[in-house]
């Protein structure tokens, strides 16, 4: 079926009929149906090929900071360690707490009871992210990741001299990434706004804080203590492992959600919204990034963000396997596919973080970004 624009309809979503808009609700539909009832051992052997690989690099990268004295082994070290944290959190940690493999029935693997290596508990991330983004993506006013509260990423949102210091906020931000989702998670600029009191804040903040102090105590006292006389090195190298986690997680993210051609959307948008106008919005609100096998999986399969956004609950390595599909439909209707490599796609994210830095009107630049 070919798109067409039928100006007579009364309800048309990003230039389709309404019918339009729902038949290819209904492919997405199908292509999801179709996946989940091949769900098996293959599915389930590779997350725990994935999850084997994790640990070997974690023992691995500890080992070799024992040894950390001699460079390469401290460079060794750091880099297999950096490679395992981005495992937990992006291809394992994420992916699991989606429900993607919940069906096996693997207490290990449970969404429900999932805890990561990383500041951030696992229950406040299952709320403000498989609920609030993934229903409210890139709805300005509700969807929470748009600027994680410290940064301006929409010309909706109103610019104040504070947002002079967006590219600032945004370095700090990716440098200490797994602490800006955790107070992001707490709705901590919420309160600064008082639109949530501190006492509400209270039993979340005494979880978060139990988290994190647990996380600090692990990579910076109990880990570097085991090693010696090595500690200090061992502590530098836990160091730099999450920071190469944390950049590199905020990449991923904001290159899947940000960049040129993303649309951002008023909650006019919610009212009445339909199964085929959400798909709709989730692949016009989304961006891929083009690698290879390795790149896909240490992204946690976040490459395919359009995929992710339109089916969160599949298993991420089957997102290239439709990305085919997807694409083509999203050609037959006439949708925007947005695809680019990391650095087109990361540049755009950066331009946009300084242009909406400045108190520019719309019409006096051809910025990307739409509001609908």
């Amino acid at each position: 079926m070919t798109a067409t624009v039928d100006k007579t309809s009364e309800a048309t979503h990003a230039g389709l009929s309404a019918a339009d808009v729902e038949a290819f609700g209904a492919e997405m539909d199908a292509i999801r149906d179709r996946v989940l009832a091949d769900l098996g051992s293959r599915d389930a052997d590779y997350i725990r090929r994935i999850v084997t690989l994790q640990r070997r690099l974690e023992v691995l990268g500890r080992s070799l900071l024992f040894a950390g004295f001699i460079p390469p082994a401290w460079l060794g070290g750091v880099a297999a360690l950096s490679l395992s944290k981005i495992l937990d959190n992006m291809e394992i940690g994420h992916n699991v707490m989606h429900g993607q493999y919940d069906w096996m029935g693997d207490p290990a693997l449970d969404s429900r009871t999932f805890e990561w290596d990383t500041t951030c508990p696992a229950e406040g991330w299952r709320h403000s992210h498989n609920y609030v983004h993934h229903t409210f993506t890139n709805v300005v006013g509700k969807d929470r990741d748009v600027g994680y509260g410290v940064l301006r990423m929409s010309e909706d949102q109103p610019w104040r001299p504070l947002w002079l210091g967006n590219p600032v906020y945004a370095l700090l931000l990716a440098t200490f990434f797994q602490w800006g989702v955790a107070l992001h998670d707490l709705e901590t600029d919420r309160v600064a706004a008082g639109e949530k009191s501190l006492s509400e804040l209270a039993e979340p903040g005494r979880v978060a804080a139990r988290k994190a102090g647990r996380q600090a105590l692990k990579d910076y006292v109990l880990f570097p203590l085991l090693t010696g006389p090595a500690a200090p090195l061992t502590l530098a190298g836990n160091g730099a492992a999450n920071l190469a986690r944390n950049l590199w997680a905020f990449t991923i993210i904001f290159c899947g959600h940000f960049p040129d051609g993303v649309e951002m959307f008023d909650e006019a948008t919610l009212e009445a919204e339909t199964r085929g106008q959400w798909y709709v919005r989730q692949v016009l609100g989304s961006a891929n990034i083009e690698g290879g096998r390795v790149f896909h999986v240490l992204s946690g399969n976040l490459s395919h963000q359009i995929e992710h956004h339109l089916f969160p609950d599949l298993p991420a390595h089957r997102y290239a396997e439709i990305a085919a599909e997807v694409r083509d439909a999203c050609r037959r209707y006439g949708l925007p596919y947005n695809t680019g490599r990391l650095g087109r796609q990361f540049g755009s994210v950066v331009r946009r973080i300084v242009r909406l830095a400045l108190p520019r009107r719309r019409a006096r630049h051809a910025g990307p970004e739409q509001t609908r």
